[in-house]
């Protein structure tokens, strides 16, 4: 949800929507500046959230963030800017910050997998007792992302974690896993990715999950997300991940378009948002075919 007009406007607009749970960006997305959170504005988002019972709440980081990068100069900025959307979320009392792992650019997958979990030590270190988690989200994989097979998942958090750094989460994302090659069409393909899952990571690590259709067919590495529905991840997909037992707790939440400009001051519900809803609602339940 939109941040215009301050954060608890977010909950509100998730309240609107009939949400249980939330994610923000706590800044822009696209810029490496945040401003500071007022006290009085951190008070009234605990405030609203618990008002509203809309949690728990989820940050996505910065998409400038990249410690995966070989350049001195932006791995220090991202770092510093990745310690800064953990302290922000840390003061609102979120559940976790989602954090696109990074690309190696002009050097090696494992190259670049070593400096994203050295970048993860260094920030996780100085926060060894904060409770918001850093969850790592699996991603589809374009150019030189990483993060888009589960062995590159379960590398970075083995290696960041042998260094001592407190339990990193994972966020699952339905349109990534099936750009990246992971098949979630059918009961024997849905068991296969999660045995997968299972092995290299550890289902126990999911703590969010992002539910989001997909433009482009299986393993495509093209990240491009749609209404649910309408796109290549298909409704038996979602059925499946609804009513896994082991899912059911998870928040859950939609990064499909909306209708309306992300820039708008309204507190109404999104259309789209709220048929997107309607749908997933109804495959859980059993109500949708």
């Amino acid at each position: 949800m939109s941040i215009v007009g301050g954060l608890p406007k977010a909950v509100e607009r998730a309240h609107a929507a009939g949400c249980d749970t939330l994610q923000i960006f706590t800044t822009s997305s696209g810029q490496w500046r945040a401003r500071p959170l007022p006290d009085p504005e951190i008070a009234a988002f605990r405030q609203a959230c618990v008002e509203l019972d809309v949690r728990p709440v989820l940050a996505h980081a910065s998409y400038l963030i990249n410690l995966g990068s070989p350049d001195g100069a932006l791995q220090t900025r991202s770092r510093t800017a990745l310690g800064e959307e953990l302290d922000r979320a840390e003061a609102l009392g979120l559940l976790g910050v989602v954090l696109h792992p990074g690309s190696y650019t002009t050097t090696s997958e494992r190259a670049g997998l070593t400096r994203i979990a050295q970048g993860i030590v260094a920030v996780l270190s100085e926060r060894a007792n904060q409770q918001t988690m850093l969850l790592l989200e699996h991603t589809a994989g374009q150019g030189t992302n990483l993060g888009h097979t589960f062995e590159q998942l379960g590398a970075i958090i083995t290696d960041a974690e042998a260094r001592g750094t407190p339990p990193i989460g994972l966020c699952l994302d339905t349109c990534h896993l099936l750009a990246a090659g992971y098949d979630l069409g059918s009961d024997k393909s849905y068991a296969d990715t999660m045995a997968q899952l299972e092995q290299q990571v550890g289902l126990d690590r999911i703590r969010a999950i992002h539910l989001n259709d997909s433009k482009t067919p299986l393993g495509s590495r093209v990240d491009r997300h749609t209404h649910i529905g309408s796109g290549h991840v298909g409704l038996g997909a979602f059925r499946r991940l609804l009513r896994d037992p082991r899912m059911q707790a998870l928040p859950m939440v939609l990064e499909t378009p909306k209708e309306r400009s992300g820039t708008t001051a309204a507190i109404d519900a999104d259309p789209m948002d709220l048929e997107n809803l309607r749908v997933l609602r109804e495959l859980m339940t059993g109500e949708a075919s």
